[in-house]
């Protein structure tokens, strides 16, 4: 029996595990939008969960800021508000440049070749950015955390990767309006060479100021878009 008890816990761990990640996927990506109501049945039936891990997983979301209580009456997804976004990329710019400054200075040749082999996989998927931006995004964030991985720091790569997910609901705001433009993808592809050129040539002064420019894009776009919280 008591191994039987000690399974079933086991299985109900993975299971709210399981949708902590998938559920904040789904908010990442906007499939659940800021400020929507989160329906258990709706829930139950995505996830193919019972209540109890749902709640778990919520309660995690609300500690990670990604959900918000209703009034008592249950959970919705995080509102977005043009005060959070600047300060989420603000701070996020200067971490980045943190750890792009230490990854000079600590970064060896497989570092290097880590970022060349990033970026071919990046750039390889380029012309299906229009039809596929979340898989284009996807390598986007490897190749910036193949240059981040050089500081070799876990703990303030911890903070990066929590910055990077609080940033990335504007940040698919921002592709679905902008990704579609070759002009606004040709200049994102232009900085990605300079920042790897600046990288390359060990000059972390540059490296630190392209990062922090490319970084902050987004966000200032976003803010001179009328009703970019509503797209």
């Amino acid at each position: 029996m008591k191994k039987s008890r000690t399974t079933i816990a086991d299985s109900s761990d993975s299971s709210a595990l399981k949708v902590v990640g998938d559920l904040k996927q789904d908010i990442l990506t906007g499939y659940f939008q800021p400020g929507e109501k989160l329906k258990m049945t709706r829930l139950k039936e995505r996830y193919q969960v019972g209540v109890s891990p749902l709640r778990e997983a919520l309660s995690q979301l609300l500690i990670e800021q990604l959900v918000v209580v209703e009034n008592q009456r249950g959970f919705k997804v995080h509102p977005v508000s043009r005060e959070e976004m600047l300060d989420i990329y603000a701070t996020r710019a200067e971490i980045e440049a943190l750890c792009i400054g230490l990854a000079v200075e600590r970064g060896d040749d497989e570092w290097e070749a880590s970022i060349l082999a990033a970026a071919h996989t990046m750039h390889k998927f380029g012309d299906m950015v229009e039809k596929n931006p979340q898989e284009w995004e996807r390598r986007h964030q490897a190749f910036h955390t193949a240059i981040a991985q050089g500081c070799n720091s876990p703990t303030l790569l911890q903070v990066r990767r929590a910055l990077y997910e609080k940033a990335s609901r504007y940040r698919n705001l921002w592709l679905k309006k902008n990704m579609a433009n070759s002009l606004v993808f040709d200049a994102n592809q232009k900085e990605h060479q300079q920042l790897i050129d600046a990288l390359l040539a060990g000059d972390a002064g540059a490296a630190r100021s392209l990062i922090k420019q490319h970084l902050l894009s987004p966000s200032r776009a976003l803010d001179k878009t009328p009703g970019w919280d509503a797209l």
